[in-house]
Parts: C-alpha cells; sequence; structure tokens
C-alpha cells in the first residue's frame, strides 16, 4: 500500500507536534480535500528550490467530540487514512482507551506521553502502519513489535495473525513491559495473551527476538540510524518491515525481502521519531 503523499506522520517515540514548524520538522497530516497542499510554487516564492517555509497543520480532530472507539475509526476513515476493511475491524476491536493513561483523551488524534520518555502514536499513524503490513498480517504468521510500549500495536497485530499466528512485542523499559501486559489483559486480546500466541519481553529491540523468527512482519516504533541487521535477518522471504531511518531527516522505510533473500527498500513517507536507542539513553532523553 502506498499511502498518499500528503501523509507524514508521527511515530510511537516522538516529540509531540507544533502547529506551525518549518516543513522539514513538521509531523503531517493525511489532509481532507478542501485542506490538501497547495503545488510548491504556490507555497514558497522560491519554488522547489526552498523548503524553509512555513505550513500551519491541525489535527483530523481534538478529543472533544469523539468518545468512541468506534467513532475514532469512523473518522480514520471519513478522513481516508483507513481504506482497508480488515483493519477498521481490528482498530475498532481494541479500544484505545485501554492503553493510553488514565484520564487524556483517548479518540483524539494525538500522540500521548506514556512516561520514561515516551509516547503512544497518534491513531492516524497505527492505522498507516497496520495497512501498510496487513498483507504479512495473515492468519498464522509471525509478526515482531520493536518498541511495543503500552501494547496497542501489539494487541492489533495479535488479532490479525489470530490464535494460529504469533505476535512478539519487545520493549527496553520493564515498566511499560509490565503496563502493556495489564492493559492487554483488559483488552478483546487477553484470550491470545493467555494462550501464548501474543507475548511481551523486555529486550533491545534493535537485536530483535529470535526465538520466534523468522517473521513475516517486522514494526519498529523508532528510528534507527540504519536498518539492523539482527532484524534484517530475522524478516523471513516474502516478509515486510516498517522502520523509520535517519537522524534528523528520517523516512519510513518498507522493507522487502524477496524469496532469494535480496532486499528491496523503499521510502514511503517522512517521519520524526525519536530514535531507537539503548534503555539509558532514552531514561537520560537520548
Amino acid at each position: 500500500m502506498k499511502m498518499p503523499p500528503a501523509l507524514i506522520a508521527c511515530g510511537y517515540r516522538y516529540f509531540a507536534p507544533l502547529r506551525l514548524r518549518l516543513l522539514t520538522f513538521t509531523h503531517h497530516r493525511l489532509l481532507p480535500p478542501s485542506l490538501a497542499a497547495p503545488s510548491a510554487a504556490a507555497l514558497s516564492p522560491c519554488g522547489l528550490s526552498s523548503l524553509l517555509f512555513c505550513v500551519c497543520l491541525q489535527r483530523f480532530w481534538t478529543g472533544s467530540g469523539i468518545n468512541r472507539n468506534k467513532g475514532m475509526v469512523e473518522n480514520l476513515q471519513r478522513y481516508g487514512v483507513i481504506s482497508s476493511k480488515k483493519v477498521a475491524e481490528v482498530m475498532e476491536t481494541i479500544d484505545r482507551a485501554l492503553f493510553v493513561p488514565a484520564g487524556t483523551p483517548a479518540y483524539e488524534d494525538s500522540p500521548m506521553q506514556i512516561g520514561y520518555n515516551a509516547t503512544i502514536s497518534a491513531p492516524h499513524m497505527h492505522a498507516a502502519c497496520l495497512q501498510l503490513l496487513e498483507e504479512n498480517l495473515q492468519p498464522g504468521m509471525h509478526v515482531l513489535d520493536v518498541g511495543s510500549g503500552t501494547g496497542y500495536l501489539t494487541a492489533c497485530f495479535a488479532i490479525m495473525v489470530g490464535p494460529e499466528g504469533r505476535a512478539v512485542g519487545v520493549e527496553h523499559i520493564p515498566e511499560l513491559v509490565t503496563g502493556a501486559i495489564k492493559n492487554i489483559e483488559k483488552s478483546a486480546a487477553a484470550p491470545l495473551l493467555k494462550d501464548g500466541s501474543l507475548s511481551l519481553h523486555v529486550g533491545d529491540g534493535r537485536l530483535g527476538w529470535p526465538e520466534f523468527a523468522p517473521y513475516d512482519a517486522i514494526h519498529v516504533g523508532a528510528a534507527a540510524s540504519e536498518i539492523p541487521q539482527p532484524l534484517i535477518d530475522q524478516l523471513k522471504p516474502g516478509g515486510r518491515m516498517v522502520i523509520p531511518v535517519g537522524n534528523i531527516f528520517q523516512d519510513l522505510k518498507v522493507v522487502e525481502k524477496k524469496l532469494d533473500g535480496s532486499l528491496s527498500v523503499r521510502s514511503e513517507t517522512s517521519v520524526r521519531y525519536v530514535p531507537l536507542t539503548s534503555k539509558d539513553a532514552q531514561l537520560r532523553g537520548y
């Protein structure tokens, strides 16, 4: 799935967006047709030669008008972020309110701080990643979620691959893993956690989780300076990985491992994530 060019998204571990930023540091959203981006020439008197212009971007919606998980999913469909019936069903099944801090607007299209210098992604980013990986999240397949955080996306993955599959979350903050398990136990994915087809582990996600490799799908929720070799090694031939890559300037990369083991890598969209790093570096604030 190729995301529309207007979608430049914010990721799982990233800094909260500003309403007004330079283009190269703005968390872009998929805009409705009435707000679609004008031509580069219209935006800048220097045309394509200059990227240093400001754009003002709003969230798709705020939490004030949406108090149901189904309403959040309907909004994502309305704005064209979700086009897959399966992804819509899964996001309706896993209630986001169970995975965000108490008292926060669970269905707002915004990332939220979850402690330990980490955040949970905005709903539109979760939807985008689920759609990019959908073909590799069929029943019986194996999926690895690096930087599993509160467990939301890992739970969605588990629902998609089902009890005959295997969904594995890896997170290097032990307290987040403990919290994620509690969150999932309250969700529709609880039976999968109980039967062992869904599991969460404390570990360095840069090393993957070899025990259940190879994986048909790998999702990485923080930006790597380069794609970690252990994750490439653990990706199954025919599998797909979605990973943000870069330092100041980052792209969401879609990595396909062909049946002969060779790789195809494309840039899906520009993003802004915090680094894929060690636990100590993250707790120090990178």
